[in-house]
């Protein structure tokens, strides 16, 4: 699974959620469509970018709804993640 792949999927539903006028809606739309339609290993794999390289190349409000989805006020740091290992089994996303 190559994750620039992920994130120019992820930064394109950012794209559609940032002409959203209220912020919160936008961020719980684009959680949600990561929730509802995204393999859990490609979650997986997106928050691992995030907690590893603070989400390099991620657009702010798909770093914004990241982590208002994992309940944080600010993004992780790199270490002691609690994210699980994710295999590269190859799939749909790259």
């Amino acid at each position: 699974m190559n994750i620039d792949h992920l994130v120019t999927m992820a930064n394109q539903i950012g794209t559609f959620f940032a002409s959203f006028p209220d912020r919160e809606e936008a961020h719980a739309g684009i959680a949600t469509h990561l929730e509802r339609y995204w393999a859990p290993r490609m979650r997986v794999k997106l928050y691992e970018h995030v907690d590893s390289t603070r989400g390099l190349g991620l657009d702010p409000i798909v770093l914004s709804a990241i982590a208002v989805q994992r309940g944080l006020h600010e993004l992780p740091v790199a270490e002691n993640t609690s994210v699980p290992k994710d295999e590269d089994t190859g799939g749909d996303a790259g």
